[in-house]
């Protein structure tokens, strides 16, 4: 992830991974202080996991089945979990000017062990889409991403052509 000089960032060291909540969230514990945080993968959206109004309103959208998009959200959790296990050291990086969502969950970019950013990884890999309902420093870089995973058929774009 490149940072840019323009925007204000937070960083928050020490950090690992209690466990993953769904595609696009995890709960984390600072190591020293032992406090724990939702965290939510900031700029991506997975499909829900389960029956939620997010998922009606996901299936008006999309014109996909409720039932095909709760599949394929298991699916993105699944690579999460695969990716993030319980233990994993991170570090995450939030924007100042939008540290947390509507549900009171922060918005973070989790970066690795190896640097790389777990938000990155999720749309590289086709196992999430950029999301545009919060501004996000990352977005214009998430939709190429995207782009190129759609085109190349990863992740849950071997399955269908939009979630």
């Amino acid at each position: 992830m490149q940072y840019s000089a323009k925007q204000s960032y937070i960083t928050h060291t020490h950090f690992e991974v209690l466990k993953p909540i769904d595609g696009d969230g995890l709960l984390v514990r600072n190591k020293f202080t032992k406090k724990e945080a939702e965290i939510r993968l900031y700029g991506i959206d997975t499909p829900e996991t389960k029956k939620t109004r997010k998922l009606i309103q996901d299936e008006r959208e999309t014109h996909v089945p409720g039932q095909l998009l709760i599949e394929l959200g298991w699916r993105s959790f699944s690579f999460l979990k695969s990716i993030t296990p319980p233990g994993t050291d991170c570090t995450l990086i939030q924007e100042r000017n939008n540290p947390t969502d509507a549900y009171g969950r922060l918005l973070a970019y989790v970066i690795l062990p190896d640097g790389s950013s777990l938000n990155e990884l999720m749309i590289k890999r086709g196992y999430a889409k950029p999301y545009d309902k919060i501004l996000c420093n990352e977005l214009s870089k998430y939709r190429k991403l995207n782009f190129a995973a759609k085109k190349q058929k990863k992740g849950l774009y071997a399955y269908i052509g939009r979630f």
